[in-house]
């Protein structure tokens, strides 16, 4: 049996939406290009064609790859997850005991990462760490620099 991807719902529709745009948008359009580049004659110094071929291999195996995490999707029940501790989809006020920074992050399987949005990994050194814990703890993460401790200021989770 194949490895189960765990991710919320809103993950597996934001998969979707990437794998239409890949069919229906990218692919169609680099089909065009493949044409278009094919009419200018010569196909073995023609860079254009070349270039376009590549990208095709390039979509065509994202769209595999989308298509094969699809199916080993669990959706995971945010309502059933505990509202006290730190586990999938919390968001969790930390702060840096060295220097009082603080800093919100979201934790969310591997698939699901947005570190512009401070979306981290369940698997990530940080959200492996915070696994668990609860408010008033003190986590200690190691980093190439050493040890950073942080404290656990707040727990709160998305209004399913």
């Amino acid at each position: 049996m194949s490895e189960k991807l765990f991710m919320s719902k809103e993950g597996r529709q934001k998969l979707e939406a990437e794998l239409k745009k890949l069919k229906y948008t990218d692919r169609p359009a680099i089909v065009a290009e493949i044409k278009r580049a094919r009419e200018m004659g010569d196909l073995s110094e023609n860079a254009e064609y070349h270039a376009a071929k590549e990208q095709q291999k390039v979509i065509e195996g994202k769209i595999v790859e989308i298509q094969q995490k699809l199916l080993k999707i669990q959706i995971i029940d945010k309502s059933s997850i505990p509202k006290d501790k730190v586990y999938l989809y919390a968001k969790v006020l930390i702060k840096d005991l060295e220097d009082d920074e603080e800093i919100e992050y979201k934790i969310a399987p591997p698939e699901e990462v947005d570190l512009d949005n401070d979306v981290i990994s369940v698997k990530s050194p940080i959200g492996t760490a915070l696994l668990g814990k609860g408010v008033g703890e003190i986590i200690k993460v190691e980093v190439p620099a050493g040890i950073i401790k942080y404290e656990i200021m707040k727990i709160s989770h998305d209004k399913d």
